[in-house]
């Protein structure tokens, strides 16, 4: 296991590795990405475990031992590789390079480009192409406006499940924390699900999720509020709308990312959205800011995310030496 300050200047590499390369398309076009493999898990899981002749309770029963298997195995995965690396010659590199896999600095980014992108060339049709890939609401029903609010929120929202989480369960258990933290969240993700099928079966998924996710969403909130500046807003404005509005969101943990999003953009976010089949109608956070977002506003958007990152490596890179310093030891 991956101790301080060695797990934090590691963690650096990896951020910087993430931010420069991203996920190298040509190789996941020959084998199947991690993230895909944990998926591939789930699902066994799901249609081995969770039969729709099991009672709820049996159901929520089985929904809980499948997480304890998703974590055990995002462990034994995390520790197997951490252990290999360490009888390799340079084996942190190898440690530095499967860990930059489970981050989503660039893909974020390149994904949130796209919208902005497909709405400059192909007008709101490109937009809705693009941010369906992003997003879990029906894309028809969005206008331009409701394309670019859709599309900040997820970058918001995604910076700090997608970046701050893995990289601060890196930070705290190494390797092994990292691929645990994956496994929730890509069960989550899949399984986690107010539905007939998942409604019982996902709630120890969709509650330990919002667990693990807690520190990282408050650290991802305040590192926008700081980026503030970057799209021609004002930290302190960023940090009042955490303060009066992150828990207005029926998300314990995505409202902060978004609220700190809203305020520096001084634009409103979250509110009345709808979904296939249902509508949620959530109060908006920032609401006194402006209401119809534009492809501007992700430009701007895109300003925070890049600062953001840029300020999460720097902390990193900061808490590592000190440490270092206090402790008196060599780095690895």
């Amino acid at each position: 296991m991956l101790l301080f300050p060695d797990a934090l200047f590691l963690l650096f590499a990896a951020l910087l590795v993430d931010a420069l390369i991203g996920d190298p398309d040509f190789l996941w076009r020959r084998w199947p990405h991690p993230v895909v493999l944990i998926g591939r898990l789930i699902g066994f899981l799901d249609a081995s475990l969770n039969r729709e002749s099991f009672s709820p309770e049996r159901r929520k029963l089985f929904g809980v031992i499948c997480l304890l298997i998703l974590i055990a195995a995002g462990f034994a995965a995390g520790y197997a590789i951490d252990y290999g690396a360490r009888l390799l010659p340079f084996g942190q590199v190898l440690t530095v390079l499967v860990s930059a896999v489970f981050l989503a600095q660039k893909s974020l980014y390149q994904h949130i480009a796209a919208v902005r992108d497909g709405l400059l060339k192909d007008g709101l049709a490109g937009g809705r192409k693009a941010v369906a890939m992003i997003v879990g609401r029906n894309p028809q029903t969005l206008n331009e406006a409701g394309v670019s609010r859709a599309t900040i929120e997820s970058c918001a929202e995604n910076f700090s499940d997608g970046i701050v989480a893995p990289a601060f369960w890196f930070a705290v258990l190494g390797l092994p924390g990292l691929i645990a933290y994956k496994a929730v969240n890509t069960a989550d993700s899949m399984i986690g699900h107010k539905t007939k099928r998942h409604g019982a079966f996902g709630w120890a998924s969709a509650r330990f999720d919002d667990l693990v996710n807690l520190p990282a969403s408050r650290l991802s909130g305040l590192l926008i509020a700081l980026a503030a500046p970057l799209a021609g807003g004002s930290p302190k404005t960023a940090l009042r709308t955490i303060r009066m509005d992150a828990r207005k969101h029926r998300s314990p943990n995505a409202g902060w990312p978004e609220a700190a999003m809203a305020g520096a953009l001084n634009i409103a976010l979250a509110g009345p959205r709808s979904y296939p089949g249902y509508t949620v109608e959530d109060p908006f956070l920032n609401a006194d800011g402006r209401k119809s977002a534009t492809v501007l506003d992700i430009s701007r958007a895109l300003n925070l995310l890049k600062g953001s990152c840029l300020l999460l490596a720097l902390f990193v890179l900061v808490l590592a030496a000190a440490i270092a310093a206090l402790n008196g030891t060599a780095v690895f």
